[in-house]
Order: structure tokens, then sequence, then C-alpha cells
């Protein structure tokens, strides 16, 4: 009996062992790809919309809170649904770069990630009314 007692306290203590070693280099790469992910988002100039582009590369919803109730949307010159666009957008679409701000601040040139569509160079133009809500978002590709 205290040969099987023994053998037991055994097992668990070397079970105990494996489990507290384990590798966690893939929860280390994880995070590193995390912090790898996190754009410099100094570049831009304008506070809003550097706060807009922010929750927007991290898929938050309060991307809609700088905007007005009922923002008009362009993608490409054609006129889009702003909510219906960012339903499917945000969360899977983001900047992979930043590569040039323009007027102030609201105008914003980079290469995007969008989703099955690929990657390529975009803008992103921010139009503010007077009350410093975004009422309109031009959006296309920079060719």
């Amino acid at each position: 009996m205290k040969t099987r007692n023994l053998m037991s306290i055994t097992a668990i203590g070397l079970l105990s062992c494996f489990a507290c070693g384990q590798n966690t280099s893939k929860t280390q790469e994880k995070q590193q790809f995390k912090t790898q992910n996190i754009m410099d988002l100094s570049k831009i100039t304008d506070p809003s919309v550097q706060m807009a582009i922010e929750a927007l590369q991290t898929g938050n919803k309060t991307w809609y809170g700088f905007f007005t109730e009922d923002p008009v949307m362009t993608d490409d010159g054609n006129p889009v649904d702003f909510k219906s666009f960012f339903a499917n957008a945000l969360g899977s679409e983001l900047f992979i770069s930043i590569d040039r701000v323009e007027n102030d601040g609201k105008d914003i040139y980079g290469n995007f990630k969008a989703g099955k569509w690929g990657t390529f160079p975009v803008f992103f133009k921010f139009h503010k009314n007077k009350d410093g809500q975004f009422d309109r978002l031009d959006i296309g590709q920079n060719r």
C-alpha cells in the first residue's frame, strides 16, 4: 500500500514537472507577432485621424464614433454605404504601411491589406465637419 501511494505521488510530481517545463515559445511568438503588427502612426499629424486609423488597425468599433451618423463614402469614386462597407472590413482589413500623409494629416497613403482582394497602395481622405467629426471618407487605389 505504501509503495502504491509512493508511486502515485512520484507520478504526480513528475507530471507536474513536465507541465511546468512546457515550451512557451508559441505563446511568445504570438505576443511578438502582435507587437510587430503595431505600426507607428506618428506620421499622421491630425489627432482625430490618427486615433481613427488606430481603431481601424485594431478592428475596434470605436472607429464608428469618429464619424457622423451617416457619412458620405466613396471607393474609387463610387458611392458606397459606409456602415455596410466597414461591417465587412473592420477587423480584417488594415494598413500595412503608411507611406505619405498630406492635407494637414487628413489624407493617408500607404499599402493596405484588403482581405480577399489582396494588398495594394491606397488612399484614405478624411473630411471633417465644423464639429470635428468626419462626415466624408474617400478611399481608393493610389495609382
